[in-house]
């Protein structure tokens, strides 16, 4: 009988998020709390008609939507079904047996996952008060390394290094090694990208980006990337030509010509987010800054956190577990709208309160 390759065969499956009843509120998995933008949804219907055809292979209006708000050169933007793909291929593509990609302690899991499928090794820098630290990073090159893999802002942790620690990253990297700047969660991040921008242009780092969170098109599955040149062959040849629907591609380019919608989510998110954290934290409880769309919240131990979720699941909310990530002491909240997150923090606070009296 055929076996699965050694590497597969020792994997895990990826851990997708417990969503329990259907009808539950979800927090699980950072989606947007918003509607998408009216005009991607108008051209997503436009599209329809178009099912009969196979989608655009070189995502031509996409990608000069993209070009056009970004100001980077079109040829230089790939787009995949998600980031997801995007890192897969990339990974496949630069690194196998015997080569190492190195992460972080609490990084994206599926840059594991892919790491696993290639056939390497994947090394994870520690997170000292879970933040990537870049001096840690700097200690665990090896000869081995191939890619270093750093999300700014993290997940599951919200949190973010300033740009110019990338850029002293990239320094401190031999030209041999290749840097992928994930930023899935760069809209709701405040700083100056251009800095990353001008990384790329030097020829050893890839940015991505998503529509899954700030644009709201998590089903659609269309993600992008500025890459170098060079890089965006060698990536591309393992990409499926066909690999974002007519009508995500139609959505996808409405909500980045759509600025403002989006630019209005990030910021109506960002006032639920803050208003959320605080009063946790005015409760006395243990919450990380954030810079994306969820909350990570520590408790005193993983019994603490279990106990938190069964309550909420018990009231037909969704949050999620972080023990896949090594935080089994964290669950993450997705920033819901307004009357959601004040009935979350409405029974984490008092949950709280009734553990105190004990």
């Amino acid at each position: 009988m055929i076996t699965a390759l050694n590497n597969v065969a020792a994997m895990a499956s990826y851990e997708l998020a417990d969503l329990g009843d259907p009808n539950a509120i979800s927090l699980a998995q950072n989606e947007s709390a918003f509607p998408i933008s009216p005009r991607a949804l108008s051209a997503g219907a436009e599209a329809l008609h178009l099912a009969t055809l196979y989608p655009d292979p070189d995502w031509r209006d996409l990608r000069h939507a993209i070009s056009k708000v970004h100001d980077i050169p079109m040829d230089q933007v790939l787009c995949g079904a998600g980031s997801m793909e995007l890192i897969g291929c990339l990974i496949r593509a630069f690194c196998g047996q015997g080569d190492e990609v190195l992460g972080t302690e609490f990084g994206y899991l599926f840059v594991a996952t892919a790491t696993q499928q290639a056939g390497a090794s994947y090394v994870q820098a520690k997170e000292p008060d879970l933040r990537v630290d870049i001096d840690c990073l700097i200690k665990d090159v090896s000869d081995r390394t191939k890619i270093v893999f750093v999300c700014n802002p993290g997940n599951p942790t919200g949190t973010r290094v300033p740009n110019a620690e990338i850029v002293r990253l990239r320094a401190a990297l031999p030209e041999t090694v290749l840097l992928i700047v994930d930023q899935a969660y760069g809209e709701f991040d405040d700083q100056d990208h251009q800095p990353i921008l001008d990384m790329v242009r030097d020829g050893r780092t890839v940015m991505l980006r998503t529509f899954s969170k700030a644009y709201g098109l998590a089903s659609a599955r269309a993600g992008w990337g500025y890459f170098p040149s060079d890089i965006a062959t060698e990536t591309r040849k393992l990409m499926n030509p066909n690999n974002i629907s007519n009508v995500s591609q139609a959505m996808a380019t409405a909500a980045m010509v759509d600025q403002d919608h989006m630019q209005s989510v990030v910021n109506r998110t960002a006032a639920i987010r803050t208003r959320f954290i605080t009063r946790l934290q005015n409760a006395g409880m243990d919450v990380l800054e954030s810079h994306t769309n969820f909350v990570l919240i520590r408790y005193p131990d993983s019994t603490a956190a279990k106990g938190a979720d069964s309550v909420l699941r018990s009231s037909g909310i969704i949050l999620r577990g972080m023990g896949g990530y090594g935080l089994p002491d964290c669950l993450r909240v997705t920033v819901g709208s307004s009357d959601v997150m004040t009935k979350v923090a409405d029974i984490l606070i008092s949950l709280k309160e009734t553990q105190n009296d004990k």
